[in-house]
């Protein structure tokens, strides 16, 4: 995060806006194809998220479409958003 907001403050005179999307645990064919995880890990992940499951792709896509839109988010600099469906909340 500070790394982002650093190199956004530096950057933003210059028309480059530096965000992030931190999304929180998502479901892949890659998580398939690699079997580099148990099959139950990533229903562990998610059962620990607010919403009780992984996101879809498609789900957290939209942040990524936001960031690339000038139109859109053309005010937006130094921001991280987080697609964690409520993994970080810490109310």
């Amino acid at each position: 995060m500070v790394f982002t907001k650093s190199i956004a403050s530096h950057l933003a005179a210059r028309g480059v806006r530096a965000n992030v999307v931190s999304p929180g645990p998502t479901w892949t064919v890659l998580n398939v194809a690699g079997q580099r995880f148990p099959d139950d890990y990533l229903t562990h992940l998610g059962s620990s998220a607010p919403m009780g499951r992984v996101a879809q792709p498609e789900e957290v896509a939209p942040a990524y479409v936001y960031l690339a839109s000038d139109a859109d988010s053309s005010f937006t600099v130094g921001e991280v958003i987080a697609v964690t469906g409520g993994l970080t909340d810490t109310r």
